[in-house]
């Protein structure tokens, strides 16, 4: 299809938006302005999700990481402003300084830390494997088959590297890879154990079965690459959600259970998340 000059140049306008820095920088901004700018993707049960669609999303987001990093910016004495992009552009738009702090589940990379500043984790994880019931459920058995995973997420270079697939297949988000699953296009998933627990309990009769943790992950939230200080206080007011109890609650209002890294034996998990 033919682009028209009007069309090129509105086009050429809105990554100039895009591109442009914002204000944001770091923690001297953050306290003048009283406000934590914030991002999320929005759509990652129970971690962060809206049932709003679009940009009204980010006026109705909650879930575990959005309560945690909203009690973050009260413990620092500041106001939450979030906002919701694509999980593969999140971290784009830190580096651009669109936006202080993203909170969505990254898991903590050597690749991905060579361009944001994590901060300590919030919680640790690992990927399962989701199949219909009696499906292949270890890494073995899954051998020469179609497995599918999540646009943004670790797991995809992890299982290409391993060379034993018939395919693996990129969904844009769980609830087109659980689809799949269910309508057998896929023998199975790879994903996040918390979001195959929620998946399971929101799809009870779609007849689906969940392994055990294939690789351990430490998971964290982010700020700009150079952000010490920001990084510095946001690690702080984390420690003190950790003392004063808060995380605990939330914590067990969420899983039932505690997901931090000490809770999830996450010091014998380190070294084997950093290479996911």
């Amino acid at each position: 299809m033919a682009t028209t000059l009007p069309g090129l140049i509105g086009i050429v306008f809105a990554l100039h938006l895009w591109l442009a820095p914002a204000s944001l920088a770091g923690w001297k901004q953050v306290k003048k302005e009283g406000t934590l700018h914030l991002a999320t993707e929005g759509t990652f049960r129970p971690f962060n999700y809206s049932d709003e669609p679009g940009p009204a999303a980010g006026k109705t987001l909650t879930g575990f990481e959005v309560e945690l990093a909203n009690a973050l910016a009260k413990k620092l004495g500041l106001k939450s402003d979030w906002t919701t992009r694509p999980f593969d552009q999140l971290l784009t738009g830190l580096a651009l300084r669109k936006y202080d702090l993203v909170a969505a589940s990254h898991a903590i990379t050597p690749e991905r830390a060579k361009t944001v500043e994590f901060i300590n984790p919030h919680y640790c994880t690992g990927a399962t494997i989701v199949t219909r019931a009696g499906g292949p459920g270890s890494l073995k058995a899954l051998a020469g088959k179609t497995i599918g995973v999540t646009v943004g997420t670790t797991y995809y270079d992890r299982l290409n590297a391993m060379g034993r697939f018939k395919e693996i297949k990129v969904f844009r988000d769980d609830a087109e890879a659980t689809d799949n699953l269910v309508g057998s296009k896929i023998d199975a998933w790879v994903t996040d154990r918390f979001v195959a627990a929620a998946m399971l309990k929101a799809r009870k009769d779609a007849g689906l079965d969940v392994s055990g943790v294939l690789f351990p992950e430490m998971v964290a939230m982010a700020v700009a690459k150079g952000d010490s200080e920001l990084k510095d206080k946001v690690n702080g007011a984390l420690a003190a959600l950790f003392k004063d109890g808060t995380y605990a609650r939330l914590s067990e209002r969420y899983f039932g259970q505690d997901i931090s890294c000490k809770g999830l034996g996450g010091r014998r998990a380190h070294g084997a998340a950093q290479g996911d």
